[in-house]
């Protein structure tokens, strides 16, 4: 299979980006866009130019670092990771342009590689449970329906990718956040720092830059993880109830992720 990539260049975060021409050939459809990426860069290298800077770690659609813009869609034509995007879902033959995520909270590093470190302080901020030494309670002694351990599964499988909010029209991180706090707000363990949780993680949030849900669903759509709108409407509803106590204050120190 043979390829056009119109694919993003960008020296650096400082500098102004362009999309440059790029032709592969000879792609075995079975490749990953990974893989097909992997490619390119080795024809790079081999003819003295510079290599495109893209991030990647596990390559299995688990870590979610790999964090492209394919024609449009976060991570490409089908709702997985980039990684798990082959290269038989594209017609031989034809133009694929292929972008970083875009977001002001999300700046660009190099090409198609961005700084997703605000998604790191979301967390800090309060995407954590407690702990403290000694005996612990026995987990029998704090059961846990069915029905809230399938909310809290469904919100944990979150990989933090930054999908949703590339997609997102606002750039909202509110699914992703939504998620953390559905998993936890949840759990008996969470209760804690329930009310403190929902303030900071949403004051962080906008701190970051992050725009508001207007309820597009493009977040969720793209997800990779098929984690669905319903976590908004559980943040939003934690936020009105915690805001009802007193204002954001950030922990001074973070005990246990």
């Amino acid at each position: 299979m043979n390829f056009q990539l119109e694919i993003w260049r960008q020296d650096s975060r400082d500098q102004p980006g362009r999309f440059e021409t790029k032709h592969v050939q000879d792609v075995d459809g079975e490749a990953s866009f990974l893989e097909m990426l992997d490619t390119l860069n080795e024809d790079l290298v081999g003819k003295g130019s510079r290599s495109v800077a893209f991030d990647s770690d596990c390559r299995e659609g688990i870590c979610g670092m790999c964090s492209l813009v394919i024609n449009g869609m976060p991570h490409g034509p089908n709702q997985v990771t980039t990684c798990q995007t082959y290269m038989r879902d594209f017609e031989d033959g034809s133009t694929i342009y292929v972008e970083p995520f875009r977001n002001n909270a999300f700046p660009v590093v190099r090409d198609l590689a961005v700084d997703r470190s605000a998604f790191d302080r979301i967390i800090e901020s309060g995407g954590y449970v407690s702990v403290t030494t000694g005996p612990q309670p026995d987990p029998n002694s704090q059961p846990v329906t069915p029905e809230v351990h399938q909310t809290v599964m469904d919100a944990a499988i979150c990989i933090g990718c930054g999908a949703c909010v590339a997609a997102c029209p606002n750039g909202a991180a509110m699914l992703f956040t939504g998620a953390k706090i559905t998993h936890l707000n949840n759990l008996p363990q969470g209760q804690p720092e329930r009310d403190e949780r929902a303030r900071n993680m949403v004051h962080q949030m906008d701190e970051e830059g992050f725009g508001g849900c207007t309820n597009f669903g493009e977040c969720s759509r793209v997800c990779p993880q098929e984690i669905g709108i319903d976590v908004i409407g559980m943040l939003n509803r934690e936020y009105r109830r915690a805001s009802r106590t007193k204002k954001p204050s950030h922990p001074k120190k973070m005990v246990a992720q």
